[in-house]
């Protein structure tokens, strides 16, 4: 019996994986509204999986929302509808907490998974997302796209969609410097608080690439709660 439920398993378990590979690069914004996903040959020869495999995929993806078939042409990502659910609050000192407090719980558990899961594609899109951020913050430009890229890809390493869901949901709240008023987001203080989110960013990386996952979560719960503190302090 064992033998017989095997195949099945495994071929369900590599159309999950597919599945959740696709919806975090759409979710990372690689396929964007209106792209064309690979082709069902391209998908069979970069993953080794079946055909079988690949049309039970892009069927998930398709009744989750996400991508659409087009007759004769291929499958197309469509743009996201707006779902009720989470509601961010005001930008404000207390909604910045409460978010943080949040993303403790979510991205601990997020990075512990990632130790044991990651490939090394996600080490170096993570890698990357860190070398922008530092370029970014020693220019003095903005560094909050690449700090989300690096937090979403951590989400992504999990394997489990979920969590890039939620992640998604989150949206411009995932990262509180974006939060808070312009004053508070200026000159040489955040600067400092860039510099020093950027050490704890690669302790992160440092314990995922290890697979240390309970080293990844306590470095990820610092970095949450050092946010906690220098966004909002008492």
């Amino acid at each position: 019996m064992d033998t017989q439920d095997t195949p099945r398993k495994r071929g369900h378990s590599r159309a999950h994986d597919l599945v959740s590979s696709l919806t975090q690069q759409i979710l990372l914004g690689t396929f964007r509204p209106g792209d064309r996903l690979p082709s069902e040959n391209t998908l069979v020869r970069e993953h080794g999986i079946s055909r079988t495999v690949v049309r039970e995929a892009l069927s998930k993806l398709q009744a989750s929302g996400l991508v659409e078939p087009r007759h004769g042409i291929g499958t197309f990502v469509i743009e996201r509808q707006a779902q009720a659910g989470l509601r961010v609050g005001a930008e404000s000192a207390a909604s910045v907490r409460d978010l943080l407090e949040l993303r403790i719980g979510l991205e601990g558990q997020a990075a512990a998974l990632a130790a044991l899961r990651r490939t090394d594609r996600h080490l170096a899109q993570m890698r990357q997302a860190l070398d922008d951020y530092q370029d970014l913050a020693a220019a003095g430009d903005s560094c909050i796209e690449a700090d989300r890229r690096f937090h979403l890809l951590i989400a992504e390493a999990t394997g489990n969609l979920y969590f890039g869901e939620m992640m998604a949901h989150l949206g411009s709240a995932l990262i509180p410097r974006n939060r808070l008023a312009q004053a508070d987001r200026a000159g040489a203080r955040l600067a400092r608080q860039a510099y020093l989110a950027n050490l704890e960013h690669e302790a992160i990386l440092n314990a995922i690439r290890r697979q240390d996952p309970d080293a990844a979560r306590a470095a990820v719960c610092l970095h949450l709660s050092n946010s906690r503190d220098r966004l909002v302090p008492d």
